[in-house]
C-alpha cells in the first residue's frame, strides 16, 4: 500500500495543464470495439484504471500500438470471444468500474457479451439495470448467474427501438448508443445522459459512419449502419481534475493557472466555484485563479437562506466534484450544505477532515453541513487513508493546506484517476514525497 508525506501550509505558484478525462476515456476505449479498423485515440490519461482497460482490450484480442506519451492505436480485427469466458476475464473485469462498458460493442458486432460484476470505488451502489435494460429492449436475451456474479446478453440480432431510461445514467446511455449504432432501425433513447464525454462519444460515432442525431440533448436518435470504419480521436481535459485545482488553489491561497481546459464544456463548475467566493477568471482557453489573500466568501440565496449545492445530471453539477468543494468551504466564510443525491457512502469521509479540525456536521449518508474557519484557524496534519479517488485528492488538498505533515495511505485509490499527481504538484512547490 503506498503512501503520500504532505509538509502542508505552503503556498503553490505557476501553471497546471489537466490531464485527459478518465471517464471519457473508459466509454472511448470500449468503443474501438465496434470496427475492425484502426482507431487512433490521443490524449488518453496514463492512470491505473485507463491502463487496466487497455490490458484488458489487449487480452481480448485488440491490437494495441502506443505511437506516443498519451497517444494509442486500437485494431480489433481479431478478437478472441473464448477469453470472455476464461477465468482470467473475470478476475481482470472485476477489478473495473468501466468495463461493463465492453458488453455493448461485443453484443452489437458479435452478438453477445459478457461481464463480471464490474468493482471500483466503494462510494455505494452503482445499478447496472439501465444497461442491460436498454439491451433487453433492443432485443438482446439476459443470463445472471448468481454464483459467480456473471452476466450476459446475447442477440442474432439487434433492432431499434424507443426506450424510455429509467435514470440518465452516463455509462448506460454510452453502453446503450454503442450497441444500437449497428442494431437494424431506429433506436430513440429518451433521458438519456448528454455529459459532454457522452457528446464526445457520439462524435467520434458519427466519424466512424453512426448515424446519431440529438448529440447534447435528453433525446438521441440512432439510425443502425451495417458497419463502422475506423477515425482519430482527442480527447477532453479532464473537468474533475480542473475543479480538484480550483479548490487547491483557493485552500493553500495559490495563485494558478490551469491551462487548455475547454472552457465550453465545463458547464456550471466554474460558477458553483464562483458561488462559494472563488474566483474564477477566464483566459483564452486557460482558467486563472488569483491568489485569494483575504479568504473567500460563501453567496447566501436571495432570500439570505443558507446555500446548498447538490449534484444532478448534466447540465447539473457533477457529483464527483462534491468531496472537492465540501474540502473548500472547510475555509470559507460563511456556511453552507452539501447534498450528495448519487452515492450514499460518498460524504463518509468527512471523519478524517473532521480529525484535522474542520466544522462539519454529517446530518445524514447525503447531506453534510459545513461552518467555514474564514483561515482564521488552520487544519492541523495527520495520519488517514484513501478510501476513494474523489475523496483522496480531497484529503490531499487538505493536507497541503494544513499545518504539520500529513500521511495518506492507500493512495493507489488516487493513481486509479490521477496521471503522476505529486509530479505535478512539486511542479508548482507542493511539498508531497511518494514513499
Amino acid at each position: 500500500m503506498g503512501t503520500f508525506k504532505i509538509e502542508g501550509g505552503h503556498q503553490l505558484k505557476g501553471d497546471i495543464t489537466p490531464q485527459g478525462a478518465k471517464n471519457e476515456a473508459l466509454q472511448i476505449l470500449c468503443a474501438v470495439l465496434l470496427t475492425p479498423e484502426t482507431v487512433t485515440i490521443d490524449n488518453i490519461p496514463d492512470i491505473v484504471d485507463v491502463n487496466k482497460l487497455i490490458k484488458l482490450l489487449s487480452n481480448l484480442g485488440v491490437e494495441v500500438k502506443k505511437l506516443a506519451p498519451n497517444k494509442y492505436s486500437f485494431k480489433a480485427e481479431n478478437i478472441n470471444l473464448n477469453y470472455l469466458e476464461s477465468e482470467a476475464f473475470k478476475v481482470e473485469g472485476r477489478g473495473l468500474r468501466g468495463s461493463i462498458m465492453i458488453v455493448g460493442p461485443l453484443l452489437a458486432r458479435f452478438g453477445k457479451g459478457y461481464i463480471p460484476k464490474p468493482g471500483g470505488d466503494k462510494i455505494g451502489r452503482r445499478r447496472l439495470d439501465t444497461h442491460f435494460e436498454g439491451f433487453i429492449k433492443l432485443g438482446a436475451s439476459f443470463r445472471y448467474n448468481r454464483e459467480d456474479y456473471f452476466y450476459g446478453v446475447e442477440a442474432k440480432e439487434l433492432k431499434g427501438t424507443y426506450m424510455l431510461l429509467d435514470e440518465a445514467s452516463v455509462t448506460g446511455t454510452a453502453n446503450i448508443v454503442m450497441a444500437a449504432v449497428l442494431a437494424k432501425g431506429k433506436t430513440t433513447i429518451y433521458n438519456a445522459a448528454c455529459e459532454p464525454y457522452l457528446q464526445q462519444l457520439c462524435k467520434m460515432l458519427n466519424r466512424m459512419g453512426a448515424k446519431i442525431s440529438g448529440v447534447g440533448s435528453n433525446l438521441l436518435t440512432i439510425e443502425g449502419v451495417k458497419a463502422l470504419s475506423g477515425t482519430d480521436h482527442r480527447m477532453l481535459p479532464d473537468m474533475i481534475e480542473i475543479g480538484s485545482w480550483i479548490g487547491l488553489a483557493a485552500m493553500t491561497k495559490s495563485e494558478l493557472t490551469i491551462k487548455n481546459v475547454s472552457w465550453d464544456d465545463l458547464g456550471v463548475i466554474p460558477n458553483v466555484f464562483r458561488k462559494i467566493g472563488i474566483t474564477v477568471e477566464r483566459n483564452g482557453d486557460d482558467i486563472y485563479i488569483p491568489e485569494h489573500k483575504d479568504g473567500y466568501e460563501i453567496q447566501s440565496y436571495i432570500d439570505d437562506s443558507i446555500l446548498t449545492i447538490a449534484d444532478a445530471p448534466w447540465p447539473g453539477f457533477t457529483p464527483d466534484l462534491l468531496s472537492i468543494v465540501l474540502t473548500v468551504l472547510i475555509q470559507a466564510r460563511g456556511s453552507a450544505i452539501v447534498h450528495q443525491k448519487m452515492f450514499e457512502s460518498r460524504l463518509f469521509f468527512v471523519d478524517k477532515l473532521i480529525d484535522m479540525g474542520a466544522k462539519i456536521i454529517l446530518c445524514d449518508p447525503h447531506r453534510a453541513t459545513i461552518i467555514g474557519h474564514d483561515f482564521k484557524s488552520q487544519l492541523k496534519a495527520t495520519t488517514m487513508t484513501s478510501p476513494d479517488i474523489r475523496a483522496g485528492v480531497s484529503l490531499l488538498i487538505a493536507a497541503l493546506s494544513a499545518k504539520g505533515t500529513s500521511t495518506i495511505h492507500n493512495i493507489e485509490q488516487i493513481d486509479r484517476g490521477y496521471e503522476n499527481i505529486d509530479g505535478r504538484l512539486r511542479a508548482i512547490g507542493a511539498k508531497i514525497e511518494r514513499l
